[in-house]
């Protein structure tokens, strides 16, 4: 079964080709680079570099390859520059992934799983937030999923496109191979982890006065090998669960400084902090319900602990100081 994995070159879309290699699918990853690293994309992948965008580079890969289903792992994901540039995001996550459909249904292949995002739910009215929970998101990265969501669902009801969405927070860890390596990096642990290993001076805490127990957000930490795990599931139910969306969590928040405690722990050293005002599009507290997903997917996540994650991130940090340009 060949599987195409766009934004396969990324974080998560690298770990779920990773997995579906280890299952016996043969993978194509098409990727630009822009967050991606070839370095990532393990063998016996194919690599082809190229934008979902661009019509051409589809024809070409749906043309040369007997695609039989899509992971769908492509999109610009910085919150915060997503506050700034909402016409890149909106281009990117939806005309991009509009165009990607397009080219699905030109060519005959009817099964995508979508790599959602929980900040679709925006400011929760309640946690831990399940999928019926209202969605008002509150940056465009969010509206730009939502929206591709509902374009999926119609391409559902209207050409039989069978889907399945995925919708989770705060991906982090690595396996043995793969670890996280983003230019600029905005994520938390990596970032902790890098003053550990003197590459920053300070992490930065954006808010200090968040109604939580210490001041600092909260967030729920998914080990990346349990989203891509996920991934593999669906992509064996998606004719019985077509247009289900799952959200993937662990059901337990942890603050920021929270998780530089627990970094300290595994490092051994202190790491310092510089406090910072708060970033717009930042909710108070991101924590999802992974109910359902355990109901009808049978998922139930592998490295649920923060510690496992976080040193997880650790081992490949080490092994990695330079990330994948060593």
């Amino acid at each position: 079964m060949n599987i195409l994995v766009t934004g396969g070159a990324g974080y998560i879309g690298s770990v779920v080709t990773e997995y579906l290699l280890k299952q016996g699918y043969n993978v194509i990853v098409l990727d630009n680079l822009q967050q991606g690293h070839k370095e990532a994309v393990l063998s016996p992948a194919e690599f082809v570099p190229g934008d979902i965008c661009d019509a051409n580079t589809l024809e070409q890969i749906f043309r040369n390859f007997k695609i039989n289903a899509v992971v769908h792992m492509a999109a610009d994901t910085l919150v915060g520059y997503s506050m700034t540039d909402p016409k890149r995001y909106f281009h990117n996550n939806l005309v991009g992934g509009m165009s990607l459909l397009n080219a699905m249904l030109e060519h005959g292949v009817n099964k995508i799983i979508f790599s959602s995002t929980a900040s679709v739910y925006g400011e929760p009215q309640n946690t831990p937030i399940d999928e019926d929970h209202p969605k008002a998101p509150i940056n465009s990265y969010g509206q730009s999923k939502l929206m591709f969501e509902t374009v999926l669902d119609w391409y559902r009801r209207a050409y039989g496109i069978e889907c399945i969405s995925f919708r989770y927070f705060c991906a982090a860890g690595a396996t043995e191979l793969l670890g996280e390596d983003h230019r600029p990096e905005t994520h938390l642990i990596p970032n902790v982890l890098k003053v550990a290993l003197n590459k920053d001076s300070t992490v930065s805490v954006f808010g200090t006065d968040y109604p939580t127990k210490d001041g600092s957000c909260i967030r729920d930490f998914i080990h990346v090998a349990d989203v891509a795990q996920a991934h593999i599931l669906a992509l064996e139910k998606t004719a019985s669960l077509s247009g289900n969306v799952y959200n993937l969590g662990n059901g337990e928040g942890y603050s920021v400084l929270e998780v530089i405690k627990v970094a300290e722990k595994i490092v051994g050293r202190n790491i310092p902090v510089k406090f910072c005002s708060r970033r717009p599009g930042d909710p108070v507290t991101l924590i999802a319900s992974s109910k359902r997903a355990a109901k009808e997917l049978g998922w139930r996540p592998e490295f649920p602990e923060l510690g496992s994650i976080v040193e997880s991130a650790w081992r490949w940090l080490k092994d990695h100081p330079q990330g994948y340009k060593q």
